[in-house]
C-alpha cells in the first residue's frame, strides 16, 4: 500500500513539473507577443512655490510635500523671494488599445498633469492629449498621434476564475517593462471609498509606477486595469486592485464620444443589511440594500421608495450586497426605466423607476445647496424633515466623497456635525472651517453615522 502511494506521489510530481514550465512559458510567451503595446506614462505639474535659492525641479511629486516642509516652511515665501513654477514628476502605466493611439490609464496618474509624455517600448517618445478622465471609475483616456501601433487583446473578465493564473507589466518605480505574475485571489470586490467598480482582487505584486497597466489573464488578453494596492507601508503587501475591463471599456467609450460619463441615478442613501436587521424586517437572509434615506426630488421619491425598503432585485438582477446597488444603478443609462423587487414589511413588492442621470462632479458646485469643497466632499444642508427623522438641529449631508475625504474614511450617507468642535449648520460654514486647515493637517470631523457618531481626521493634501 505504501508503495502505490509513493508511486502516484512520483506521478504526480512528474506532471507537476511540465506543468509548471508551460506555465512559466505562457507568462514570457505573453510579455513577447503583447508586451511592446504596454507604455510608460510620466507627468509633469507645474507647482508654485518660493524657490529662491533652489532653481532645480523636484524629482517626484510624491516627495514635493517633504521637500517644501524641509526648505520652505509654511507661512508664505519666509522671506525667500518670488514665487515661481516649479516642475513636479509623476509617472506610471498604460497600454495601447487601438493602433491609432488610444491608451488607457488610470485617472489618478494624469490628473492636474499640465504635459503627458508617453514612451513606447522601443524608446520613442509621444506628448500625449487627455481625452477624458473619470474620477468615479479611475479610468482615463490619452491619445497619441501615430499609426499601426501594437494593441493589446481585450479578454471577458467574467469569464476569469478566483485561482487563475495573471500577469501585470508596467512600471513599478519607474523600472519600465517589468514583469509580475499571481493569481485571481477574489472577483467583485467592493472598496469603501468606490461604489461603481466591482474590482479583480489579485495578489500579483503591484507597486507604485504600475498604476494604470495592464492585468493579462494567461491567453494574453487583457482583464483588467491596475489601479490600487491595500498596503500599510505604501508599497506592495500581497493584495492589489484591478479595474474589470468590461468597465473600463464603457467609460472610454463614452469619454472618446462625450468626454464625460452618464450614469444612471436612483437617489438614496442605503446600508448593507446584517443578520440582525435581515431578521428584524423578515427576510430569509441578509441580502438586499437597506434604504437608509430617500433624497427629496429624486427617482427614488418619484417612485415612491421609503426608507427601510430593502432593494432585492435591480433589473431582473438580485442584490446581494448593499455594494452592488451602486454599480448596477450607475452603469444604467439615464432615462431607462428600470424594475425593481422591494421587501416591505414582510412582503416583496415589484416596483418600476425611471432612473434619473448622477450629478458630474463639475455639477456639484453651487446647485441646489450642494458643493464640492475642499477636501472632496460634496454636501448638503439638512431639510427639516431630514433633521426631525435624525433628531438633531443642525448637520451636512455627505453626498459625494473623493480625493482626502474618500481615503479618510468619509462616506455617502454620513452627516457631519462638527469641525475641530465647531458647530457645522451650513455648507458655508463648513467650507471656511476647512479652508482655514493647513495643507498636511488633519481636521477631526465629527460624523453622524447611523445610530452613532464618530471623530474622523480628515487631512488635507491639496491648497
Amino acid at each position: 500500500m505504501m508503495r502505490t502511494a509513493l508511486a502516484a506521489t512520483a506521478l504526480v510530481l512528474t506532471l507537476s513539473a511540465p506543468a509548471l514550465a508551460k506555465e512559466v512559458m505562457d507568462v514570457a510567451d505573453l510579455v513577447e507577443t503583447h508586451g511592446p503595446a504596454v507604455v510608460n506614462i510620466s507627468t509633469t505639474k507645474l507647482v508654485k512655490r518660493s524657490v529662491e535659492g533652489f532653481p532645480f525641479a523636484v524629482p517626484d511629486e510624491e516627495d514635493m510635500q517633504e521637500f517644501f516642509r524641509r526648505f520652505f516652511p509654511p507661512g508664505g515665501s519666509g522671506g525667500r523671494g518670488p514665487m515661481q513654477e516649479i516642475p513636479a514628476r509623476g509617472a506610471g502605466s498604460g497600454f495601447i488599445v487601438s493602433s491609432d493611439g488610444y491608451i488607457l490609464t488610470n485617472a489618478h496618474v494624469v490628473k492636474g498633469a499640465d504635459e503627458v509624455v508617453v514612451k513606447l517600448i522601443d524608446k520613442r517618445k509621444f506628448t500625449a492629449k487627455v481625452v477624458g478622465a473619470d474620477a468615479r471609475t479611475d479610468v482615463a483616456v490619452i491619445k497619441i498621434t501615430a499609426n499601426n501601433l501594437p494593441a493589446v487583446k481585450l479578454g471577458d473578465p467574467a469569464r476569469l476564475r478566483v485561482g487563475e493564473a495573471v500577469a501585470a507589466i508596467g512600471s513599478p518605480f519607474g523600472f519600465e517593462n517589468s514583469v509580475t505574475a499571481g493569481i485571481v485571489s477574489a472577483k467583485g470586490r467592493s472598496l469603501p471609498s468606490e461604489s461603481y467598480v466591482p474590482y479583480i482582487q489579485t495578489d500579483v505584486p503591484i507597486n507604485p509606477g504600475n498604476s494604470g497597466g495592464p492585468l493579462f489573464n494567461m491567453k494574453g488578453e487583457v482583464v483588467g486595469i491596475n489601479s490600487q494596492i491595500y498596503s500599510r507601508s505604501g508599497g506592495y503587501q500581497g493584495v492589489s486592485f484591478a479595474i474589470p475591463i468590461d468597465v473600463a471599456m464603457d467609460v472610454a467609450d463614452q469619454l472618446k464620444v462625450a468626454g464625460k460619463v452618464s450614469r444612471g441615478w436612483l437617489g438614496v442613501v442605503i446600508q448593507e443589511v446584517t443578520a440582525d436587521l435581515a431578521e428584524s424586517f423578515g427576510l430569509d437572509r441578509p441580502r438586499g440594500a437597506l434604504i437608509a434615506q430617500v433624497q427629496e426630488d429624486s427617482p427614488a421619491a418619484r417612485t415612491g421608495l421609503q426608507a427601510a425598503d430593502v432593494i432585492l432585485m435591480f433589473n431582473g438582477k438580485p442584490v446581494e450586497n448593499s455594494g452592488d446597488l451602486p454599480r448596477m444603478v450607475g452603469m444604467a443609462k439615464p432615462g431607462a426605466k428600470i424594475p425593481l423587487q422591494v421587501w416591505r414589511r414582510g412582503k416583496a413588492q415589484e416596483l418600476l423607476v425611471v432612473l434619473g442621470e448622477l450629478p458630474g462632479e463639475e455639477q456639484l458646485s453651487g446647485k441646489s445647496g450642494k458643493t464640492y469643497s475642499r477636501g472632496g466632499l460634496a454636501l448638503s444642508e439638512l431639510t427639516a424633515d431630514q433633521r426631525r427623522e435624525l433628531k438633531i438641529d443642525h448637520g451636512l449631508l455627505v453626498e459625494e466623497v473623493t480625493g482626502d475625504a474618500a481615503r479618510a474614511g468619509i462616506r455617502v450617507g454620513d452627516v457631519i456635525l462638527a469641525v475641530n468642535n465647531g458647530k457645522i449648520a451650513t455648507v458655508e460654514a463648513f467650507r471656511k472651517a476647512i479652508g482655514a486647515v493647513p495643507k498636511g493637517k488633519s481636521a477631526a470631523i465629527l460624523v453622524r453615522r447611523g445610530d452613532g457618531s464618530l471623530y474622523i481626521p480628515l487631512k488635507i493634501s491639496v491648497e
